[in-house]
């Protein structure tokens, strides 16, 4: 199949009400992956954490420093919820958003999960020099990661759908994806 039928196939199927929630740890490809996606679908993009920070009206390492994760996640919450009542496209959330009960049952409600599963060494290349992530600042930011995976791995596994993150051109991860949601629709119609 042609990646032009792919994605035909894939808008054909996709359900109105649901939008594409992409989940995953910081460094997964969730932003570069979804916006692309988006463009791809003629979907409108939502990045979660980009969104948080227009609400807030500073960095999300802003937030964290003056008010504490417990804070940032909260308002993480209402965001995401948000942006699920109002429109229907594709959603980039943070790494640990997906981490919440109350989020995940309001993706189940209203969109189609979506997990970019990456290995410790990919996360690390990728997120190595940033330093917008105020998880990573610490003396050992690959620590961190690796007890982020060990955390979060196995909450993540309950998205509707796995797609492994690879070091690719993102056109492939694009691809990836749209792929592995078609087959999923196809198999939820066929045993509807």
């Amino acid at each position: 199949m042609t990646q032009d039928a792919l994605y035909d196939r894939l808008k054909a199927a996709l359900p109105s009400d649901r939008s594409i929630v992409l989940v995953g740890l910081m460094g997964a490809g969730k932003s570069s992956i979804g916006r692309r996606l988006a463009k791809k679908l003629g979907l409108p993009f939502s990045d979660a954490d980009a969104e948080i920070e227009a609400a807030a009206g500073q960095s999300i390492a802003d937030i964290f420093a003056a008010h504490g994760e417990e804070e940032f996640r909260a308002g993480e919450r209402k965001v995401i919820a948000r942006l699920l009542a109002e429109r229907h496209g594709v959603l980039a959330t943070g790494g640990g958003a997906f981490m919440s009960e109350e989020t995940r049952d309001r993706i189940a409600e209203r969109g189609i999960s979506v997990w970019l599963k990456a290995d410790l060494d990919l996360l690390h290349k990728r997120t190595a020099h940033r330093t917008h992530r105020p998880l990573l600042r610490t003396a050992d930011p690959r620590k961190v990661l690796s007890d982020l995976i060990d955390a979060r791995y196995p909450v993540y596994a309950l998205a509707d759908v796995t797609v492994e993150s690879r070091d690719a051109p993102h056109e492939e991860g694009v691809a990836s994806v749209a792929s592995a949601l078609l087959r999923h629709l196809e198999q939820k119609r066929g045993s509807a």
